[in-house]
């Protein structure tokens, strides 16, 4: 029972990780119909900021936290400015050379300015620790995080379906021809829902930095296990970012604990049963 209870804990908190990653790409393919290969890169962005805030700097770890996606966001409005718009238009297939091109520009940058070493955050004393849950001692830490994925998955969904500006992104979503007649701002639209995504992906690295190691693989890999999220969940559905990133936090959790020898290749294999089963994902709609 204890056994099973820390397989599901960390299963818990590693799915609400990979939806604060995997939600954000989905929002930008969802409005911008664009797959944003460069999106692990901005999570990895998020970390480092994160790492340069509150260890190299010497600020609380809470101000780092809060920073890192302001400043994820405020670079993805550059990105979006300058390369992105140009390719709305275009086949998907443009979008996913130029967002790799992307991925590849910052895995430098990010090697040019903070090096190869690999770097850790310690979490605050509030957060440190374990506290009893279910008869087992459990780390503070990833019950914060499964809070924030919770917090944040309810806060997004509150925004597109309760407010203006969220009404305004699926409008765009949905019609972009109509929503210009209308008098929506597109432009402006994309760009807001770019850095959202960024921002998101940038707070996932922030509340990573405590439980990954920092390090300019971390993009990359987190990318995959995003993508797996998305197509177990299906492109473009909010619900399906969370349902695959549960389904894929319990192969990995259990996977770990109970078939170790297997734990790489399984997520491959629950995501090629979902495609041979449901071709688009659990909950997801067909690309255009």
């Amino acid at each position: 029972m204890e056994s099973f209870v820390a397989a599901l804990m960390n299963s818990l908190a590693l799915g609400m990780l990979l939806f604060l990653i995997a939600i954000g790409l989905n929002i930008i393919f969802g409005v911008l119909n664009i797959i944003n290969f460069a999106h692990g890169a901005l999570y990895m962005l998020g970390a480092y900021i994160t790492y340069t805030v509150g260890v190299l700097a010497g600020v609380s770890f809470w101000i780092a936290l809060f920073a890192a996606p302001l400043i994820v966001a405020a670079i993805a409005v550059v990105i979006e400015r300058l390369m992105l718009h140009r390719i709305y238009d275009r086949p998907i297939t443009d979008s996913l050379l130029l967002t790799f091109a992307l991925l590849l520009i910052i895995d430098e940058a990010v090697r040019w300015i903070w090096g190869s070493t690999i770097h850790v955050v310690d979490p605050p004393a509030s957060l440190s620790g374990t506290v009893l849950l279910l008869g087992t001692q459990q780390p503070v830490y990833g019950l914060f995080v499964i809070a924030m994925g919770l917090i944040v998955g309810l806060g997004l969904w509150g925004f597109f379906s309760g407010t203006r500006a969220g009404r305004v992104m699926r409008a765009a979503a949905i019609d972009r021809k109509m929503s210009r007649l209308v008098g929506i701002d597109v432009p402006l639209v994309f760009t807001a829902v770019f850095a959202l995504g960024a921002g998101i992906a940038g707070f996932g690295g922030a509340i990573a930095t405590p439980i990954r190691a920092i390090s300019p693989a971390m993009g990359a890999n987190i990318i995959v296990e995003s993508f797996i999220v998305v197509v177990i969940g299906g492109l473009g559905s909010f619900p399906g970012a969370f349902l695959g990133a549960l389904v894929l936090g319990a192969i990995n959790g259990f996977g770990s604990r109970y078939l170790p020898e297997f734990n790489l290749v399984m997520p491959y294999l629950g995501m090629a049963l979902v495609l041979l089963l449901k071709p688009h994902g659990l909950m997801g709609r067909t690309a255009s």
